[in-house]
């Protein structure tokens, strides 16, 4: 079979490193499935999932002009597609946000956001959904930050007398 962008191809860990595991794809082909691209949640010691001399299944993410091969494992299993109200799920924990990522505190306001909310259990998400939750929350408090300090004279901190 041969190796190209999209394609899974089965292989054999050749080698483990703390940052990934090396496969070896026969045809004297070599690739690397790092860390991140190994499972779904999240992983300590990458010697706890994978062992040297396992045949395990990867989908090719890219070929580099100096040979380098990407490889992931979790992109290679297939996933049940999410429906629209999975979605919806997820975007409705957002809705008691400011601006600044803060939850809104007190008075009229909260009481006005809860009203048709539901108790819902925390449901335990899997890394991406997480580390994109934290990106989004951290822009936005950059952005309100660099907004509240662009005014004052100087560029940053208060005002000095």
């Amino acid at each position: 079979m041969s190796i190209e962008v999209g394609n899974k191809v089965s292989g054999t860990v050749s080698g483990i490193t703390n940052f990934g595991a090396f496969i070896d794809l026969g045809d004297r082909k070599t690739g690397l499935v790092h860390i991140s691209e190994v499972s779904d949640s999240f992983i300590k010691d990458i010697k706890d999932v994978l062992k040297v001399g396992e045949t395990v299944t990867v989908k090719v993410m890219s070929i580099g002009d100096d040979g380098k091969i990407g490889l992931s494992i979790r992109r290679a299993v297939d996933k049940p597609i999410e429906t629209a109200s999975n979605t919806q799920e997820k975007t409705s924990s957002y809705q008691g946000r400011r601006e600044g990522g803060a939850p809104r505190s007190g008075g009229y306001q909260n009481q006005r956001s809860n009203r048709g909310s539901k108790n819902v259990e925390p449901k335990k998400d899997d890394f991406d959904s997480l580390m994109s939750s934290f990106l989004k929350d951290s822009d936005d408090r950059l952005t309100t930050l660099k907004r509240s300090t662009e005014g004052k004279r100087g560029g940053r901190g208060g005002r000095r007398n």
